[in-house]
């Protein structure tokens, strides 16, 4: 069983804001294997299907990024998902737009949605994928994260949303998360 939860915000004036990279992820991924989010429930959109007779699930929490670890421990509650199986994908403000890093465990470095899923789960040891949105220089950080990309960034921001898709696409097709840390980052 593999759950892949895209973080974000729901709603529409969130869409493109640099918060909102795992929803970006997810709808790639919901195009690539022509799955819906067809379902709603335990505060998320969510589809479920079948993989070479893996159970697949892809991800958007609608509980608002701060809280994503409501709707990740319901779904792990229910379905008995394992933490070994839950893949989350994030913004990374300390990397540099469009760069993407694979980690199969970690802290929560300051991210609210990860605090929260750590907070939902018990630990820290469940796979990431970071999407860099780089740091702000002037503006505060919620300024920052909750507007979009401007038209020189936004190009290489979707390149790291491409790039976190492909590597997800390998992780469900190979299963081997380690060789893909090798090749991803």
């Amino acid at each position: 069983m593999k759950l892949i939860v895209g973080l974000g915000n729901p709603g529409k004036k969130y869409d493109k804001t640099k918060h909102n990279m795992g929803f970006l992820v997810i709808d790639r991924l919901v195009e690539e294997f022509g799955e819906p989010l067809n379902k709603n429930n335990f505060d998320a959109k969510y589809c479920r299907f079948k993989f070479e007779g893996e159970d697949i699930f892809f991800v958007k929490p609608l509980t608002y990024m701060n809280d994503s670890g409501r709707a990740v421990g319901m779904l792990m509650g229910y379905f008995q998902i394992q933490k070994e199986e839950l893949l989350v994908i994030q913004d990374d403000m300390d990397m540099p737009i469009g760069k993407i890093r694979l980690r199969a465990k970690g802290s929560a470095g300051g991210h609210n949605g990860i605090k929260s899923i750590i907070n939902s789960v018990g630990g820290n040891d469940f796979k990431r994928i970071k999407i860099g949105i780089q740091h702000p220089d002037k503006k505060s950080v919620v300024d920052w994260v909750l507007t979009p990309f401007n038209k020189d960034d936004e190009p290489v921001a979707m390149a790291g949303v491409d790039k976190a898709k492909d590597a997800i696409v390998d992780w469900i097709k190979d299963g081997n998360f380690e060789k893909l840390m090798n090749q991803y980052n």
